[in-house]
């Protein structure tokens, strides 16, 4: 824990930071001023899975890092220690040859879902991945999600943009029927019914072909690993997995997987190399 000794009228008031408070607001701060967790880490000098784990809680920060991530992100100490610590309001005055101004250019890293994109990331997994017995909808909805949260996870960068909402049986997009209906009016997939084990499986057959021009090279290779590691899982198998991965098991069931979560997974489901 971290001791602060906070002034009042009469006497000094004692109060503690944990360490998963301390991380929770650096966390709070980092994302509210648009840094990824690799561009601050890189700033401060320290290595990004130091900075996960203090993030997290999980590792002691000293006076000069915490110092250090303050200058970087321009926040006030006082602020920053203080019981009634607001994110929004923890920024500096910073003073340029004009006068006094206010430092609050921020970027927010939120989820757009970007349609083009998904229905090509959709036709891909399906041209690889369709002829398979074991692929039906609900593990294709799995394919998606680990191909968005491990391009994240890789460069704190949105593949798809889909938002993604806990459900008991795993995680699944949002927007995905509607996406689907829609890929089928515009004759770009078709959807069967199979048999697959004594039970009816719903099934969808690309009838275009992906705009490989449409994806970059980084989130092809994301979605060739995806594809590898997990399209001959059986739905269970990958259901069982979905159930404890990070951003879905911190999520509340109904409610959205935020993607930031990827950020602190842990072997075997960080799909990053870190630094020791």
């Amino acid at each position: 824990m971290m001791y602060i000794y906070k002034n009042s009228k009469s006497t000094k008031m004692n109060q503690y930071l944990s360490q998963e408070e301390i991380g929770r607001r650096i966390a709070k701060l980092r994302h509210l001023k648009g840094f990824s967790q690799d561009e601050l880490a890189s700033e401060i000098e320290l290595a990004r899975s130091s900075l996960a784990q203090i993030e997290l809680g999980n590792r002691k920060l000293n006076v000069l890092e915490l110092q250090k991530i303050s200058i970087v992100l321009n926040f006030s100490l006082d602020k920053f220690l203080s019981s009634q610590f607001n994110a929004k309001q923890t920024h500096l005055k910073i003073e340029d040859e004009n006068g006094l101004i206010e430092s609050n250019s921020y970027r927010v890293s939120e989820s757009i879902l970007n349609i083009k994109k998904f229905m090509n990331v959709l036709l891909y997994l399906l041209e690889k991945c369709a002829g398979k017995p074991n692929v039906g909808e609900k593990l294709i909805s799995k394919l998606l999600y680990f191909a968005d949260f491990n391009y994240y996870e890789l460069y704190e960068e949105h593949l798809t943009g889909a938002t993604y909402k806990k459900v008991p049986y795993g995680p699944i997009p949002k927007d995905f029927v509607v996406i689907i209906e829609k890929m089928i009016e515009t004759k770009r997939i078709k959807r069967i019914k199979t048999d697959y084990h004594k039970s009816k499986q719903i099934r969808y057959i690309p009838l275009k072909k992906s705009n490989l021009e449409e994806l970059k090279a980084s989130e092809k290779e994301v979605l060739d690993r995806v594809i590898e590691q997990f399209s001959n899982w059986s739905i269970s198998a990958i259901d069982e997995y979905c159930q404890k991965d990070l951003p879905w098991l911190v999520s509340k069931e109904g409610e959205d997987i935020n993607y930031e979560y990827s950020l602190y997974r842990e072997v075997p489901y960080s799909v990053r190399n870190y630094d020791n």
